[in-house]
Formats: C-alpha cells, structure tokens, sequence
C-alpha cells in the first residue's frame, strides 16, 4: 500500500492525479506529474496551510474588533475559496470555522454598532465641550480680560476642534454643522471684543501720551528756576500721577524725560541747600549752646525763674536764624520739649491757686477738720468705755478723714 493511500485527506492515482477526501466523496484536485505520490501531497497540503493561515488571521481579526461588515465579505470570500479549494486537508473543519465566524457576525455588527453609538455620543460631548469653554471666553467682560491669555486658550480649544474632527468619529452633518456655528459665533465675539478692547486702550494711550508730552514740556521748561521750580514740579508729578498709562515702552521713554527734568531742578535744590547749609552750621552750634542751656529746665520746680529762663533763650534762639535743613526737626523737637515743661509748671500753679478749686478746697477742710475733732472725741468716748468694736470703728473713720485732709492740703 503507498503513503497516499494512508492519508486521512488525500491521496495520488497512479498517473499522478491528486484527490481529496470529503464528506461528499473524493474529488480531483490537481496534478503533480514526474514527483513521488509524497511530493505531490506535500504540494497540495501546502496549498491547504495557506487557506488554514487566512482563516486564523480571520479569527484574530474578529477578536480585535474588526468591523463586521469587513469579517461579513471575507467569510463569504474565504468559503468560497474553502469549497472549491485545490488543496489537500480538513476543508471541512476550515469550513466550519468559517460558519461560526459567519454566525457572530450579526453578534458583532449588534455589539459595533452599539460601540459605535457611545463613540458618537462621547464625540459629540467633547466637541460641545470645546464650543462651551469658547462660548464661556466669549462671555467674559472685554475691560476685565486677560486677552494674552484668553487668545493663546482660543487657539488651544481650535486647535482641540482640528484634531478632534480629523482623528475622531464622523458627526452627523447637522450636528457638526450647528457645532461648527456656534464655535465660529464664539471666535468672531472674542476677536471682536478683542479688537475693540485695543482699540479703545490705543485711544487712551494717545491722550495719555499726549497729556504726560505736555507735563515734560512744562517740567523742562523749569530748569531756569532751578531750586525755586521744585514745588511747581513736585504739583506737576501730581498730576503725572494721575495722567494714567501710556503703555509700558512709551511710560517708560516718557517719564525718563519727566525725571530727567526733575533731576536738573533737585540737583540745583541740593547746590542750594549745600551752600545754606554750610552757611547756617554756624547757626546750629549756636542753637545746639543754647539747648544745652534749656534742657536743665526740664528739672525746674520754680515756675517763674523757669518761665523767665525759657524766655531769654526763646529770644536768643529766634535772633539766631536758620539751621541746616537736615537738623531742623531734631533742635526744634528739643526745645518744643523744654517748652512743655515749662508750661506744665504754670498749668500746675493755675490749678493750685485756682479761687473757685481754693474755695471748695477750703470749704472741703473745714468740713473734714469739723469731722476729725467729732471722731477724736468718739474714739475716746470708745476707749472709756473699752468697747473694742466700736474703738475699732472710729480709728477707722478718723485714719480715713486725716488721710483726705492731708490730700486737699
């Protein structure tokens, strides 16, 4: 018996025609003449590897998700080709494979289709949600608006829109279109507003410019006052103040200008105040002597040989002049001091010899003296008659009556 006529699936006449096996019978094949019958199986087997090698790619196709009308036309193709096969093997199982790849179709076009619904709506929401977020920056107020920011944000949410609509489900055409509207709607608002926004502040910046121009002019017109000009510049910085911006370049350049001419008018101020100085140091050791002759007043009890005192140094000290303008506030705060004592003496005097506080004080003496005597005699009434109790009590009364007394007096 020969190798062909032991194989399950084939085998070879001996004029070299190849059969194969099936359910229905044996059928011709091919031919593989001048070739051992082994020869000519292994050709027609290999035949049979190929077709099997498809239909498993088939199957791991289907388990990737392949779309199902794709697996529909290649199971029809590949059962076609299965039935009317030139090779040598289990066609039969090849087919039956085949079958139930057929038959989850309808499962798979069921399963796709609902895959491909949810994937329509998720599309549907990001796209909605990139035309919310440009709806919401078209909403914003334009004065309140960081526009660097708010442009580089439209750009991002376009450039989301492109790759969405390029790399995700195809929308129906009414969705994508009323999308699309919107999103433009949104755009054209923004650069509107936009537009409008640089508009104005370019109007603003020209009035800005042109009234802190004017402030220069008059601030550089100054410079023959020199040190006099310093207060009209100081009102004219006010006013700088108050122009509002220019736009950081142009603010910049301009108050360069502004300073540069205030700088000519401080630097004579300090020329000027320089020279006085140096004039009035004379002035100050002078001030400085007599602060040191006014400060032992600050110890003073007698009020009138104190007042007397502080006048001569008052007169001395006005005849006196000008001191460096640096010192002025330290030599005067001294003397403003002195001064102080001085007059808390007199107000001290003024509400002891007050008639109408006299008056009441004395007044108020008698009573307590009237009071003590009347005390002093209880007390020894009390003691008399050794009654602790009420000894107790009227030394009390009379301690406290003493004690006023003595602080009216």
């Amino acid at each position: 018996m020969s190798t062909s006529d032991q194989h399950p699936w084939g085998r070879v006449d001996d004029a070299g025609v190849v059969y194969v096996r099936t359910a229905d019978g044996e059928r011709v094949v091919g031919e593989y003449p001048d070739a051992s019958a082994d020869e000519a199986l292994a050709y027609f087997e290999r035949k049979y590897a190929d077709l099997a090698g498809q239909v498993g790619l088939l199957e791991q196709r289907v388990r990737r998700g392949t779309p199902a009308s794709d697996v529909a036309k290649a199971v029809a193709s590949l059962r076609e080709s299965v039935a009317n096969a030139n090779a040598v093997g289990d066609l039969a199982s090849l087919d039956e494979r085949l079958a139930k790849l057929g038959g989850t179709v309808e499962e798979l076009t069921e399963q796709q289709s609902a895959e491909a619904k949810a994937a329509l709506a998720d599309a549907i929401a990001e796209r909605t949600a990139i035309v919310e977020q440009a709806e919401a920056l078209a909403a914003e107020d334009p004065a309140k608006t960081q526009w660097k920011q708010t442009s580089a944000r439209l750009d991002e949410l376009f450039n989301a829109w492109q790759t969405h609509q390029h790399e995700g489900p195809r929308l129906p055409k009414n969705d994508a279109n009323e999308l699309w509207k919107r999103f433009r709607a949104a755009r054209t608002t923004i650069e509107r507003n936009r537009k409008a926004f640089f508009a104005e502040l370019d109007s603003q910046h020209r009035d800005v410019r042109s009234r802190k121009t004017e402030l220069i002019e008059q601030a550089e017109a100054l410079a023959p006052l020199g040190a006099d000009g310093v207060s009209q510049y100081r009102s004219l910085l006010d006013d700088w103040k108050r122009a509002g911006r220019a736009g950081k370049r142009t603010d910049d350049a301009l108050w360069a200008r502004f300073k540069a001419a205030g700088d000519v008018l401080y630097a004579a101020k300090a020329e000027t105040d320089a020279i006085e100085n140096e004039e009035y140091q004379h002035n100050l050791e002078q001030k400085l002597a007599l602060l040191d002759e006014a400060e032992p007043l600050l110890k003073a009890t007698d009020r009138t040989s104190a007042r007397a005192t502080l006048l001569s140094i008052q007169t001395r000290w006005d005849a006196v002049g000008r001191v460096p303008r640096d010192q002025v506030k330290s030599v005067e705060e001294r003397l403003r001091k002195v001064e102080s004592a001085v007059r808390r003496l007199d107000d001290e005097h003024w509400e002891r010899s007050n008639p109408e506080k006299k008056a009441r004080s004395e007044g108020l003496a008698a009573q307590l003296t009237d009071a003590i005597a009347k005390l002093e005699e209880e007390l020894e009434a009390a003691k008399a008659t050794g009654n602790a109790k009420a000894i107790a009590q009227a030394q009390e009364a009379l301690d406290a009556r003493k004690a006023w007394l003595s602080a009216i007096r």
